[in-house]
């Protein structure tokens, strides 16, 4: 047991929180949206969690977990919140440069000139919106390379709808600038206003942002030409990871793209993809 008070928690109390609630916490993550937690990650789930406390005013982490299995209206502000408090929303721009470098020098250029109509680009669990807004950036620069009139129609999406809400806003500090993006596309894509730095229209209306659970179908999102879903499948376990893996192939169109992070490899039976090795990068292709 904790010997003195917690920073977030009500009135300065002592909170611990038991096997069964964490047990319970555990099962409520990996049911509504597949987050994995092992059986030592109690700290995590106090540090993230104690914040709730006071705003939904429990005064123990059994009462929070008797709040997730309720199906009220009101619990469900709970379960948004939860999952919010414990998903990993680090991000910074064009991370992983060489992957983006050979998407916008080779698979952009490949899909503009052999497609008839529109690109579609999905960006899975997009977090605060630079990596659907860095492909917006490479999309931009390989349509005014290539020869054929088409246009790139990118959809973010990711489980927290309050991360959401801030990609949508489009507006970076100068800290999360910092992180990726360089001064030459700073100073071209990227406004100064009251709030930091606001990125151009040109590229924030090529993307559209949607909350989305990838434990649910992907049928209402369409089919697309190319998917990335980078450092996300890393907190599934083996059997959600496959069954995620299979449905993005079943959306990508004949010949589609797939970019996991560079340091992910397909689970092993899965036939669907090709592995490409392109200079010091790799990513998948679908096969047929």
């Amino acid at each position: 047991m904790l010997k003195q008070a917690e920073p977030g928690s009500p009135a300065g109390k002592i909170i611990d929180i038991s096997a069964a609630e964490y047990q319970a916490i555990q099962q409520f993550l990996s049911q509504s949206c597949g987050i994995e937690l092992g059986d030592s990650k109690q700290y995590l789930v106090k540090s993230r969690l104690l914040p709730l406390m006071g705003k939904f005013e429990f005064s123990s982490f059994a009462e929070l977990a008797n709040g997730l299995q309720s199906a009220s209206f009101s619990a469900q502000k709970l379960k948004s919140a939860v999952i919010d408090a414990m998903t990993t929303n680090e991000t910074f721009w064009f991370r992983d440069e060489r992957q983006f470098a050979e998407l916008k020098d080779n698979v952009l250029p490949n899909l503009l000139n052999s497609k008839n109509g529109n690109v579609r680009v999905w960006s899975a669990a997009c977090s605060s919106g630079q990596e659907p807004y860095s492909i917006g950036i490479c999309a931009l620069e390989a349509i005014r390379a290539s020869t054929k009139s088409r246009s790139v129609q990118i959809i973010g999406t990711d489980i927290s709808e309050a991360i959401l809400e801030e990609a949508k806003k489009a507006v970076y500090s100068e800290a999360a600038l910092s992180r990726g993006m360089d001064s030459t596309a700073k100073a071209r894509y990227f406004h100064k206003n009251y709030d930091g730095y606001l990125l151009s229209p040109e590229v924030s209306q090529l993307v559209r942002f949607q909350q989305f659970n990838l434990l649910k179908s992907f049928t209402a999102l369409g089919r697309f030409d190319l998917i990335f879903c980078r450092n996300v499948l890393i907190y599934f376990s083996d059997q959600v990871k496959r069954d995620i893996l299979t449905r993005m192939a079943d959306s990508l169109e004949p010949g589609g793209y797939l970019f996991l992070s560079s340091t992910e490899a397909m689970p092993t039976g899965l036939n669907s993809f090709e592995l490409v090795r392109s200079g010091l990068t790799s990513y998948f292709k679908k096969v047929g």
